[in-house]
């Protein structure tokens, strides 16, 4: 299960993040795209930004759990909420945050559980200083280092700085955390009451 209140970690959408929110055609991406490389191309408002690995597909590596995902391109929906996937073993990558090895802040979203367990089922017992790869399509790799873990509340301010620009090469990993209690959602049918996030570091790149 995802976080439902994803958008009360952007504070009204993409109005938060500015020149960080890329062009999107409100589409969500399925698991067989992602894998065949049918990945939407980005048009960034950040101008000139060096793209180290260009538009090829990747996966989002965790050797210490196990996750070997495909990675699919998330923007807003027509009512500027961001979109979900709905795979289990999907990763989100949002495109009104950097794209990742340019400098900032690449923010990723996947599932806790989904019909049983999903991707990031086990990121609680990711520590300080673990690594985060991403894995690209040509065997080039983009390796980050754990450097932070916490619980938010998805509602207060907290979580929303989390997805807001860093300022450094870093990727952010977002989940459900918490307390799972029953809803009356029709889709999810439960929530949980924090929301899970990590920040990783970048700390090299490896050739293919």
């Amino acid at each position: 299960m995802l976080f439902l209140a994803l958008a009360s970690f952007l504070g009204g959408g993409a109005l938060l993040y500015g020149a960080y929110r890329a062009a999107t055609d409100g589409s969500s991406q399925d698991l067989d795209a992602v894998e065949r490389g049918d990945v939407n191309s980005v048009t960034s408002d950040l101008g000139t930004v060096a793209r180290p690995m260009g538009d090829q597909p990747y996966r989002l590596v965790i050797e210490k759990l196990g996750v070997d995902a495909a990675v699919g391109t998330y923007g807003l929906d027509d009512r500027m909420l961001p979109q979900v996937p709905y795979q289990a073993q999907l990763v989100a990558w949002y495109n009104f945050s950097a794209e990742p090895g340019t400098g900032d802040n690449a923010v990723f979203a996947g599932h806790r559980t989904w019909n049983g367990n999903a991707v990031f089922r086990r990121i609680d017992e990711l520590a300080i200083g673990d690594q985060v790869t991403l894995r690209y399509n040509d065997g080039r790799s983009l390796v980050y280092q754990v450097t932070a873990s916490e619980l938010v509340d998805p509602a207060g301010e907290d979580g929303r700085s989390w997805m807001a620009p860093s300022g450094s090469d870093a990727l952010t990993l977002i989940t459900c955390g918490g307390e799972y209690y029953k809803t009356n959602d029709p889709i999810f049918g439960a929530d949980y009451s924090g929301r899970r996030v990590i920040r990783a570091e970048l700390v090299g790149s490896l050739p293919a």
